[in-house]
């Protein structure tokens, strides 16, 4: 059976490390390009869900995998469709998000007009969503000073600091940041995932609210995993 794995997550290196050397890893072009898989990397896009569609037929691809981060609704949701008009079936793995526990101050937010308003009252937020804040450091508000993190560098503004590092993230060291950027409040995806938790943990103990971006809806597919352990165990018994 030959697959194709949309990839980018800590989880789809995982599985791509036990794929057959006719699977294919997909990734769509940012960080870092694996060397070591036993698998062909595919850098790029396709086209949307029709030229993704294409691909497929034209590849004999035979199962599609999709193991994307899970805020990226749209290749997901081009992957069902894409998969529906090559006949062919549509795996998803999709990680469990976050919950709050005891101590912890979370207040969700949909989108970007909301989470702005939400920050109205503090100073120095720290923001973990990834490029989107980067669209709008010409509207910090007077009196806050922005801290964002993420994959790539990126020049920065006179009230913003840019810090360009990718996870996993030791928890001392996250107590280290918090304490030197005197952070008030911690803007964050609902990743799920375990390489950048200790943020949270952190917040936590200093007492700072986190605002979370709501999790898109992702689309129905014929398959749903929460583990890789989950979906691996599937494909054993797909391929015997």
């Amino acid at each position: 059976m030959k697959i194709l794995l949309l990839g980018g997550t800590t989880e789809a290196l995982a599985i791509a490390h036990t794929l057959p050397a006719d699977a294919l890893y997909s990734l769509a072009g940012l960080g870092r390009v694996p060397q070591d898989l036993p698998c062909p990397v595919r850098v790029g896009g396709y086209g949307g869900a029709a030229g993704l569609a294409a691909f497929l037929r034209s590849e004999g691809i035979e199962l599609l995998l999709d193991a994307t981060h899970p805020y990226a609704a749209q290749i997901s949701h081009n992957a069902a469709r894409a998969a529906t008009r090559a006949g062919i079936p549509c795996w998803a793995l999709r990680r469990p998000g976050w919950q709050a526990g005891p101590g912890d101050d979370w207040r969700e937010v949909a989108d970007w007009n909301e989470l702005q308003t939400a920050l109205a009252s503090f100073t120095r937020p720290f923001f973990t969503l990834g490029r989107e804040p980067l669209e709008h450091l010409q509207e910090i508000p007077a009196g806050q000073f922005w801290t964002l993190r993420l994959l790539d560098a990126h020049p920065g503004h006179a009230r913003a600091r840019i810090i360009a590092d990718r996870g996993p993230f030791a928890l001392e060291a996250e107590r280290a940041l918090f304490a030197a950027g005197d952070f008030d409040v911690l803007i964050s995806k609902n990743s799920g995932s375990a390489a950048t938790q200790p943020k949270l943990q952190v917040a936590r103990e200093r007492g700072l609210p986190v605002l979370i971006l709501r999790r898109p809806e992702l689309p129905t597919v014929d398959r749903e995993f929460a583990s890789v352990a989950e979906l691996l165990a599937a494909l054993t018994e797909e391929t015997p």
